[in-house]
């Protein structure tokens, strides 16, 4: 399947750099993700994508892998992004439950989450809904949840990245790949 209706070009040959990371995508989960051949038509933008999706879901944060995964649901359900509901709907199936991922997809508020987590995705919702409304008040929710000022940063930048990619995602119709739709149930 086409990871988009722009049917862009690859680049072939991948540089080798590309072509092991792709390998090492197929090797661990199965599947390149489309979004990643979506990007594949430029390397410089598919270089400064993953570098920053590394960056904001996989380093050291206070917040847990599953937490920003989470984020990302709650963000992609906003937006109504496909893709991104779907392939981050698996991982947080796969992390946290089956039970997490649905409940997360259709409505984040009837998730059976700790308080502290209700307020994270309260934020990271209020600011893809109306982030010019943000205000003093709402951080200070995080922090009285236990969150730093370090956690708040990554919280938005988390949501911030999912703002981008599902109106990326939309405006190109990228398509998730099939293999997502069956994990962790």
């Amino acid at each position: 399947m086409n990871p988009t209706a722009l049917n862009l070009p690859e680049v072939s040959p991948l540089p080798a750099e590309t072509r092991a990371y792709f390998d090492l995508c197929q090797e661990k989960l199965g599947m390149v993700p489309n979004v990643l051949r979506a990007y594949a038509h430029n390397i410089d933008k598919l270089n400064a994508f993953t570098a920053m999706y590394n960056d904001l879901m996989l380093a050291p944060s206070g917040l847990s892998k599953l937490e920003r995964e989470m984020i990302a649901v709650a963000v992609s359900a906003v937006n109504r992004c496909h893709y991104c509901l779907v392939a981050h709907g698996a991982a947080v199936r796969a992390l946290g439950s089956p039970e997490l991922g649905e409940a997360l997809v259709t409505n984040y508020r009837v998730a059976d989450i700790s308080p502290r987590q209700r307020a994270m995705l309260d934020f990271a919702v209020a600011m893809s809904e109306a982030s010019a409304r943000i205000e003093e008040a709402d951080r200070q929710v995080l922090r009285d949840h236990g969150f730093t000022d370090a956690d708040i940063f990554d919280i938005a930048a988390v949501a911030a990245f999912y703002n981008m990619t599902n109106r990326m995602a939309s405006a190109i119709d990228m398509r998730p790949n099939p293999e997502y739709h069956a994990q962790s149930r």
